[in-house]
């Protein structure tokens, strides 16, 4: 560690025990990011934190050992012991906590070669950041994604040898219309119909209003909170934009506030792209801009939608390997019960101002420079946020690279044309099958500068193979109405 680098970490970790004196903090929970996209954590005393005789020596130095071979994607048993290294500029003061508790983000480290573990996501995101910086395109990405999510009061599922169901409920479903509630009040939304009718149809906005002044407080700034589409409890919160990793910290902060003040009032929320049968799921648009010496790269006033002809090549990045980010980006089996025509879904391969029906979007809402950006629809909230930033990122300097051009755009319902237009739109994977499939032939892109590493993407197919067939091994229930009878 340099001179430099060793003022810098002590000024930081001073910033933090500033935090822990002010806030009387007992426990520190330090966390991190399995690969699916779950946080995982412990906690330790405030005094392993606090109590050190040199720096240099201490947990912000040497880290903390865990086991790898408990989390999912990382190590096999015998090879298990990884390290733990906290970032201090992550510290935060838990508003969950009963205890008072600081919590911080932690990078993963080998602990023989003492360097960053390539399976990390928060490690694949610094360094597709570098690699843009490296590329001369551009210093710093920004990214908005609007991550969308479902409250329900109650929700079962069970799976056997010879019964297998699901069951969520909500009191605002339109099911319930005419469910004795003693007394049955109305105002359900009805399906389709969510998006954005005020209180009392609206029974989520105290929620939500909770959930954005819990971010707000912990240096979260949210835009807009408001019901979605959907009947029965679909929400969406959005922040402000951030950098990559900065905005993908912040979706890991998201996801468990909102679980957890959901648990609150004694609800659930889920971010499954499609839990509801008819009726619109999940998405997770994402918004993303590329700047240079604090210029918007995506902005000509000349262009088409005011966007440069750069940001024309990103989209043609995106699009062209599309099919192979949404392997990232719609992780999950779920995710393709979401991607159908119909439901608002982005299922086909081009680009538009204003259209919603379009994979990617240009926003045009201001005129200002700053504004400009480009809209992403086609991932959804299952996503790893390291990961789907790093590899749109990835596919987005692809195409300025090679300069490749989307086309024309789509000005039109896409979901309205003729037969022959429409067969000849590319479409996104109809199922997590073709997405892996289509990963495993167009990978070349995520593995340039080392972003991506082959074992990173070897055992994301393997795991992700192993969840396909769990699914495609169980009857499903509505086979026994197809079939049963045969």
């Amino acid at each position: 560690m340099s001179p430099e680098e060793l003022r810098d970490l002590q000024q930081a970790v001073e910033r933090v025990n500033q935090l822990i004196r002010q806030h009387n903090v007992q426990i520190v929970d330090l966390r991190f990011n399995d690969l699916p996209g779950l946080w995982q954590h412990f906690s330790i005393p405030v005094a392993e934190l606090t109590e050190m005789d040199d720096i240099v020596t201490s947990i912000w130095v040497d880290g903390i050992g865990f086991d790898g071979s408990s989390i999912r994607g990382f190590q096999k048993i015998q090879e298990s012991d990884m390290i733990l290294l906290p970032d201090p500029s992550t510290a935060r003061i838990d508003p969950i906590c009963q205890h008072p508790t600081l919590s911080i983000i932690c990078d993963v480290y080998d602990p023989l070669t003492k360097e960053p573990y390539t399976r990390d996501p928060r490690h694949i995101a610094k360094k597709a950041e570098e690699f843009l910086r490296k590329s001369g395109v551009g210093d710093i990405s920004y990214w908005g994604p609007e991550c969308e999510f479902f409250i329900f009061d109650d929700v079962r599922f069970d799976q056997g040898e010879n019964y297998g169901f699901y069951h969520v409920d909500s009191i605002e479903g339109e099911w319930n219309s005419g469910r004795e509630e003693r007394p049955n009040l109305g105002y359900k939304p009805r399906f389709k119909e969510g998006y954005f009718p005020v209180p009392p149809h609206d029974s989520l906005q105290d929620i939500r209003s909770e959930m954005i002044l819990t971010m707000s407080s912990i240096g979260i700034p949210v835009e807009v909170h408001h019901h979605e589409v959907a009947t029965g409890g679909q929400c969406e919160i959005d922040m402000k934009f951030d950098s990559l990793v900065n905005m993908a910290d912040k979706v890991m902060w998201y996801k468990y506030l909102v679980k957890n003040i959901a648990r609150k009032y004694n609800k659930v929320a889920t971010f499954m792209p499609k839990p509801l049968f008819g009726d619109n799921g999940s998405g997770m648009h994402t918004h993303q801009s590329l700047w240079k010496n604090g210029q918007n790269l995506f902005y000509d006033p000349e262009g088409y939608a005011l966007i440069s002809k750069l940001c024309r090549y990103y989209i043609g990045g995106l699009l062209k390997h599309a099919r192979a980010l949404m392997a990232f980006c719609a992780p999950t089996t779920n995710s393709y019960k979401r991607l159908t025509p119909g439901y608002e879904a982005p299922v086909n391969l081009v680009y538009s101002a204003r259209n919603r029906s379009a994979a990617v979007r240009i926003p045009v809402y201001s005129t200002n420079p700053k504004s400009k950006r480009i809209e992403f629809r086609p991932p959804d909230g299952s996503c790893n946020p390291y990961l789907a930033f790093a590899a749109m990122l990835m596919a987005g300097l692809d195409g300025i690279e090679n300069e490749i051009d989307p086309g024309p755009p789509l000005d039109k319902n896409s979901y309205e044309l003729l037969p022959a237009e429409e067969a000849a739109i590319p479409k996104v994977p109809g199922s997590l099958e073709e997405a892996l499939q289509a990963l495993e032939e167009d990978h070349e892109f995520l593995l340039r500068g080392g972003v991506f590493t082959s074992d990173v993407l070897e055992v994301w197919v393997e795991y992700k193979r192993q969840e396909i067939d769990q699914v495609r091994l169980r009857p499903h229930p509505w086979e026994f109405h197809l079939y049963f009878d045969v």
